[in-house]
């Protein structure tokens, strides 16, 4: 399950996203209009700018922009960032794999062999959407609601 670190990180990105690029945010209004708690935030953001994501500047007209184009930041690697592995048990993870203390036969292990198949689905949306996609959806719904008169 994704963390609130985690939901509150995609939060922050892709409200960073739908900024004018090059254009810093400061924490505090990013926290303000995504209802985060900006001590948290503060964290989260420090993490995801040690990853590379997010470049920061300090001082008057400072805070946060994107590292590089939204369309070429995963959110997949977003969430791995800030929750870590995305398999739902360590002996399905890939960059995380710990065998289980109760398994005698991992290549018939039932449990296992599920939750590789939806650590891989889970792998499969995440690593294959851009920021810049994940941003655009809630654009279309914007549209989808949209009437003239």
């Amino acid at each position: 399950m994704l963390t609130k670190k985690g939901k509150y990180g995609l939060k922050a990105m892709v409200h960073l996203a739908g900024a004018e690029p090059g254009k810093p945010i400061l924490v505090s209004d990013i926290a303000e209009q995504n209802d985060i708690p900006k001590k948290f935030l503060d964290t989260i953001l420090g993490e995801l700018k040690n990853a590379g994501f997010l470049h920061s500047k300090k001082g008057k007209g400072g805070g946060y922009v994107l590292g590089r184009p939204a369309s070429e930041i995963r959110v997949g690697h977003i969430v791995r960032v800030l929750d870590g592995p995305l398999a739902p048990i360590p002996c399905a993870s890939r960059t995380a794999y710990q065998r289980c203390d109760d398994c005698t036969n991992e290549d018939q292990c039932a449990v296992r062999l599920m939750m590789l198949e939806v650590r891989q689905a889970i792998s499969t949306v995440l690593d294959n959407r851009s920021l810049a996609e994940m941003r655009a959806l809630a654009d279309l719904d914007d549209l989808t609601y949209m009437y003239h008169i």
